[in-house]
């Protein structure tokens, strides 16, 4: 069990455990454009549809996850937290989930599977919550377009060293960067993960800038702990 200042995580069921990138999405996702309803593609243990339930007003918070231990673990832990009511998970893939669009989303967030590389573990589950086949960027952007309202933001967590190729593969389906946070370990350290959000509206002047987690081992950054204390008990 994981515990947050507002609600709890069990994830013993689930291959991806809680991990930084979820809760750096989950607390940084712009919202200020008061989502009435929001999406969260591959939402595992459901930590970031619940962030955004603590975080949020919006009335539906729909998420999807394809591995059935996941979907289960994710549906315990809505019905456990405060916002039960609005909280609800599909069992299915993105690509099922696309065929017949209901709704549209203000803010669809995600946080995909990475490791595009050609190896695989001999856990098969936790292969299909960290492999990039099982989610392909190109699936994630269509999805978006299709789904995104007109004034909707789509924010993700990726690699930095994906940054790039994504924010091209977003223009073609003419979706735009508005923000981007990149994200190192600490000072010294090289960026690890983009933060990204997208909309439909070109913006001229897109808000970068940088994030670092940590000073030394478990020491964080003042810039760190403004963002995710209101979830970590210790912050």
């Amino acid at each position: 069990m994981f515990t947050f200042k507002q609600f709890s995580i069990k994830q013993d069921k689930t291959a991806m455990k809680i991990g930084t990138d979820g809760v750096l999405l989950g607390s940084w996702a712009p919202v200020n454009h008061n989502p009435f309803s929001v999406l969260d593609v591959g939402a595992g243990t459901g930590i970031i549809a619940l962030m955004l339930a603590q975080r949020t007003h919006a009335e539906q918070i729909d998420a999807l996850e394809i591995d059935e231990e996941a979907y289960e673990q994710a549906v315990e832990n809505f019905e456990s937290s405060p916002w039960g009511d609005r909280l609800f998970c599909f069992h299915a893939g993105l690509d099922e989930f696309i065929e017949e669009p209901e709704d549209e989303y203000d803010l669809i967030v995600s946080n995909p599977p990475f490791y595009s590389e050609d190896y695989k573990t001999e856990n098969e589950q936790r292969d299909l919550a960290r492999f990039q086949d099982a989610m392909p960027f190109e699936e994630l952007v269509e999805a978006a377009d299709l789904l995104l309202s007109e004034n909707g933001i789509f924010a993700l967590i990726i690699p930095f060293k994906e940054e790039e190729n994504f924010i091209a593969l977003a223009k073609e389906s003419e979706l735009y960067p508005v923000k981007i946070t990149r994200v190192k370990g600490t000072p010294t350290s090289a960026v690890k993960r983009s933060l990204l959000a997208f909309s439909r509206n070109e913006n001229p002047q897109i808000e970068i800038d940088e994030l670092t987690i940590e000073i030394d081992r478990h020491v964080y950054t003042p810039e760190y702990i403004e963002l995710t204390k209101e979830f970590y008990l210790k912050m």
